[in-house]
């Protein structure tokens, strides 16, 4: 017994290590956008939209890979646009992330192809507890799995042939979205069988919630099939995404049972081989939904990350860029991903671009600064108009963070306007150094009793306290001062070039800084300041 106990804990660290390998073949970061749906339907669409994507700055696209389109009769597969879209990456020296819509898309079996549609004795559907058939596959159906496991082996051995080094397809999407829509579970034959061979409603109860676990455990065994063919074909690092479970929805009014946060251990135990879940976020609550992800270590997991984050589809609008930034900074995301980036207006577009910018700078300062294990520290930093203050004790530096309308002067700030998010990575490169790299923000430096005995003052549209009754309030108050200060001994505004120098452009250390008071970069600014402080 001994010996098989120490047999399993040798096959864990060695999977674990494999997993590890894995990801860290990933460019790092991995500055990625995802094409629209049909973005790549054509030949056509495939040469038009890579150059640009380029353009923007990105350096992976994510690209839908179509059952229909590619097993159009079963048995014939048509592999030209995969072959199209790996040639036009490796041209523009971009990275490729397939995403399979294979049995299910968004839930439902919408990319499968026609003759799998029509056969829905042979394909059958789920089914509701009133019977009725809905357009998504079973997974409990055996043919299902065979065909889908087919198309997606034949795909991956032709990766295999067309890119052996994976120097353009670094990472492979089994399914999207996948999940239960209009009903919990699957109440058909097949999966009624299913369900009580588990003893499913003894073992966690009959409500939705239950039912969701039975589908959530049914779905990654099924995922796993797909995963384990991809790791003997074509061995690379593998995630499927999730639609997130928000606005106070109940199963079956999401697409239940995907890889969802709270449904991580049932996804672990039947999809050992997926390396990542990943979160499509869409709604608000950004930074919440990437702590549900961003899962740390824990001793029971024997030194492994739970799950590293990922976000290969978050809403491309005007604050994606600061969300990518706060995604990197706080959680050294291996990636972010804003979704339809072909479809988006320059507005959109030209905040991805411009932070991507400012990643890529940060990256070659210090390569390592993007993997779980860097030993410079870093922080995120988001806000918008209702949550605009942060607060960080690091190493007896206390920073106050704050978003760039907090201060009086930009009229925006009052006019009624919904603010922009500003955001950053804040980057601690030694004591009293540190680069902020970002948009929107704005950040003062404090030894914690100076923090201790600071008093707020309301200022006025020039920056300076307020005169009259609130003045004399704290003067009233006032105390005698005990302890040091913190300074700005220098705040320079640098671009960092390819090979990691750093360059001076600018010195910030007069109105820029309020005469010493902060460091800021406006909201329409993309800046990386290199910020150094003194005590006295």
């Amino acid at each position: 017994m001994k010996r098989l106990v120490i047999s399993l804990i040798t096959l864990a660290v060695a999977l674990t290590s494999l997993a590890a390998d894995r990801l860290s073949s990933l460019p790092c970061p991995i500055l990625g956008g995802e094409l629209s749906n049909s973005a790549a339907t054509s030949v056509a669409d495939i040469d038009e939209v890579m150059p640009r994507m380029k353009a923007l700055g990105l350096n992976t696209v994510l690209v839908p890979a179509y059952w229909e389109l590619m097993e159009p009769r079963e048995g014939q597969f048509d592999f030209t646009l995969i072959d199209r879209t790996i040639d036009v990456a490796r041209r523009e020296q971009l990275h490729v992330i397939f995403l399979w819509f294979g049995a299910w898309k968004n839930s439902m079996s919408c990319y499968a192809p026609g003759w799998f549609k029509q056969d829905t004795k042979r394909f059958p559907r789920a089914m509701t507890a009133e019977g009725k058939q809905m357009e998504i596959a079973s997974c409990f159906s055996d043919n299902v799995l065979q065909a889908d496991l087919k198309a997606f082996s034949a795909l991956m051995r032709h990766i295999r042939e067309k890119d052996p080094q994976h120097e353009v397809v670094v990472m492979m999407q089994i399914e999207n979205e996948i999940g239960m829509l209009e009903s919990a579970r699957d109440h058909s034959p097949l999966a009624e069988k299913a369900y009580n061979k588990e003893r499913w409603a003894e073992r966690y109860g009959t409500d939705e919630y239950a039912d969701e676990k039975f589908m959530a455990l049914s779905y990654a065994r099924y995922v796993e099939h797909l995963a384990k063919a991809a790791r003997e074909i074509h061995d690379m690092p593998l995630y499927v995404n999730a639609a997130m479970n928000s606005r106070g929805r109940r199963p079956g009014e999401y697409p239940s049972a995907g890889p969802l946060a709270h449904l991580i251990d049932f996804w672990h135990e039947g999809a050992p081989s997926i390396d990542l879940l990943a979160p499509d976020i869409y709604d608000t609550g950004f930074k919440s939904w990437c702590a549900q992800y961003a899962m740390p270590l824990r001793p029971q997991d024997g030194g492994k990350v739970k799950n590293r984050l990922f976000i290969p589809e978050s809403r491309c609008c005007e604050n994606s860029g600061v969300r990518a930034l706060y995604a990197f900074g706080e959680h050294q995301a291996l990636g972010f991903s804003p979704f339809a980036i072909d479809q988006a207006s320059e507005k959109e577009t030209e905040s991805v671009t411009k932070a991507y910018g400012l990643i890529k700078q940060v990256a070659a300062a210090n390569s390592s600064l993007f993997t779980l294990h860097s030993s410079l520290k870093t922080y995120g930093l988001l806000f918008d108009q209702e949550d605009h203050e942060r607060i960080i004790n690091d190493d007896n530096v206390v920073m106050t963070c704050h978003h760039y309308f907090t201060l009086p002067w930009d009229p925006r700030a009052t006019d009624g306007s919904i603010w922009p998010e500003g955001g950053a990575m804040l980057i601690r490169l030694g004591k009293f150094d540190y680069l902020l790299a970002g948009s929107g923000v704005v950040i003062d430096f404090k030894t914690p009793t100076e923090k201790q005995q600071e008093q707020q003052k309301t200022l006025g549209e020039d920056g300076f306290a307020e005169a009259g009754a609130n003045s004399q309030e704290l003067t009233a108050k006032s105390q005698n001062f005990n302890g040091t200060r913190l300074g700005l001994l220098s705040v320079d505004e640098v671009a960092i070039s390819d090979d990691g120098t750093m360059q001076y452009l600018r010195r910030h250390n007069g109105d820029q800084t309020h005469q010493g008071r902060h460091a800021r970069i406006g909201v329409d600014e993309w800046k990386i300041l290199h910020i150094k402080l003194y005590e006295y």
